[in-house]
């Protein structure tokens, strides 16, 4: 569709310039824009720039090391619980599958092997 069917810019001097600056098209022109309208109190992270913890504290040393354990272990049981665990109907079906697909790639190395041995033998005496 041309500008002048569409209605856009037809009735403006300047086109889609003005909007171009009024409206960025882009993610990165829209982090620009954000960081730009901040009045520099840091609170929106820009290219190159450390990440703002969520908090203010650091991430590294906030506990001993046995409090650490305990809450690396905790979370490490809430994410297996989150986990889809198959059946045991999907977990013989998947190892047959395995099992198979094996079998078919050890037979078909060897025949290739074979194969082989025979030309270099018919080649080479």
């Amino acid at each position: 569709m041309s500008e002048e069917r569409s209605g856009r810019g037809a009735n403006r001097p300047d086109g889609d310039d003005a909007r171009a600056d009024a409206r960025p098209t882009t993610a990165a022109g829209r982090r620009r824009r954000g960081a730009g309208d901040e009045s520099g109190t840091g609170s929106v992270a820009t290219k190159g720039g450390a990440t703002p913890s969520r908090d203010g504290r650091s991430t590294g040393s906030e506990g001993s090391v046995i409090a650490r354990l305990r809450r690396f272990l905790r979370e490490v049981v809430a994410e297996l619980r989150k986990v889809h665990w198959p059946t045991r109907r999907q977990i013989v079906v998947y190892t047959a599958v395995v099992l198979v697909f094996v079998a078919f790639m050890v037979t078909l190395v060897g025949l290739l092997d074979v194969g082989f041995q025979k030309l270099t033998f018919t080649l080479f005496g």
